[in-house]
């Protein structure tokens, strides 16, 4: 293990975690990568691992069949994972979020029929909010759940980009409902649906049509989510009660924002490791290019991105376990691990010069998965907002 974006204060029993993952990463991920990359193939082997290792269950309490331990630990496994193949990390992102606020926000019969299944992977979670002409404007949902005479609800409308959407088996959707209420994200309830995997129409009223073609961020599927007539029980609301869906998402995307600087400092790490190593043996002018001092600063620029992300990703993910809000900092760490991820990745590749082009070297992958982080979660613009609102409210002037 390198030096490079180690966390201080870890118990023993996260060191054995992360020391557990870093090697099967190592082993497992690393070495297949490329060619599951290249021919845009689920790794399911590689998920099958990350079962046996517990991962699925991570964060869920031991009484449901989980691991029980800390948004931190979490985010650190992530960092790990996504250092090796940041697709694998995306299959277990969307199921962390949806996990999250069934422990969050649902009911006692939600988290007694759902975690312990969730725990070991059986149930595999995804999460659906936008929709093709929505964007970040999550209040302009338009997919409907009409409540009928019986209680029951018919779902219709179009959900867009669902990673893990064909393999999930549990899908959280924010939907519009009528609940009469003056502000639209008011009008807005989340649905545990449940589908067997696959593509098609998986049950009746819900179609998952194909994977969509991405330029990175391959291997895991990404798809649309069509409902047509699609009937849900009234005790498939998320907490039981409808009309609070807005607040639920807000919370898992919350979460999710720290994933997602963890899945950029990952990728960074990889680029610095790929770069640092290059450069030492990559020659010109009769000595390793590192030794020149353009190359050198680079590298040392690379490595400080590196380190300034990973401690902004840590310093959400403690505040998130404390129990305190944390909007401001996880969009700051999103922020920044996203931006820094995309500089380093780039450098990393410019330092491998005419080789870095070519799909025999791991920096192309990298340089097509590393834009991804900057849209996912939220754009930084998005970020940006979210910063300056919590800003100017704990700073307002006093007239």
């Amino acid at each position: 293990m390198t030096r490079l974006a180690q966390t201080a204060d870890l118990t023993d029993i996260q060191q054995e975690i992360l020391s557990t993952v870093r090697t099967f990463v190592d082993k497992e991920i690393i070495p297949h990568a490329q060619e599951l990359e290249h021919a845009d193939e689920y790794p399911q082997e590689i998920v099958d691992g990350l079962k046996e290792l517990g991962i699925f269950g991570l964060v869920i309490p031991e009484e449901y069949g989980g691991l029980g331990e800390s948004l931190l630990t979490y985010a650190l496994v992530v960092e790990e994972i996504a250092r090796g193949w940041m697709s694998v990390s995306g299959v277990i992102n969307t199921h962390f979020i949806v996990a999250h606020m069934v422990m969050q926000h649902g009911t006692q019969e939600q988290r007694d029929r759902l975690l312990p299944r969730m725990a070991t992977g059986e149930v595999r979670g995804a999460f659906s909010m936008s929709e093709p002409g929505l964007g970040s404007d999550v209040a302009g949902i338009r997919t409907k759940a009409v409540r009928q005479a019986d209680g029951d609800y018919v779902i219709d409308g179009q959900k867009m980009w669902l990673t893990n959407g064909g393999s999930s088996t549990l899908v959280a959707a924010l939907v519009r409902t009528d609940e009469g209420a003056e502000k639209a994200h008011q009008n807005l309830t989340t649905f545990l649906v449940e589908k067997p995997a696959g593509f098609g129409e998986v049950v009746p009223g819900i179609t998952i049509p194909g994977k969509i073609d991405k330029m990175g961020y391959k291997g895991v599927d990404t798809t649309e989510l069509v409902f047509d007539g699609y009937r849900a029980r009234a005790e498939d609301v998320l907490g039981g009660v409808p009309g609070r869906g807005f607040a639920q998402m807000m919370d898992g995307v919350e979460v999710g924002r720290v994933n997602v600087a963890a899945r950029a400092c990952g990728i960074s790490i990889r680029a610095f490791e790929l770069a640092i190593q290059y450069a030492q043996q990559r020659e010109t002018f009769g000595k390793p290019i590192a030794q020149h001092q353009a190359i050198a600063f680079q590298l040392a620029e690379m490595a400080t991105k590196v380190e300034a992300a990973h401690a902004m990703m840590v310093k959400a993910a403690r505040l998130k376990d404390a129990g305190k809000r944390n909007d401001v900092e996880a969009g700051m760490a999103k922020l920044l691990a996203s931006e820094y991820c995309a500089e380093v990745t780039t450098q990393s590749f410019r330092i491998h010069g005419g080789y870095g082009y070519s799909k025999e070297y791991e920096i192309e992958r990298l340089m097509r998965e590393a834009p991804f982080l900057l849209i996912g979660e939220g754009t930084s613009e998005i970020q940006k907002t979210i910063i300056s609102r919590g800003l100017l409210k704990e700073y307002a002037l006093k007239r």
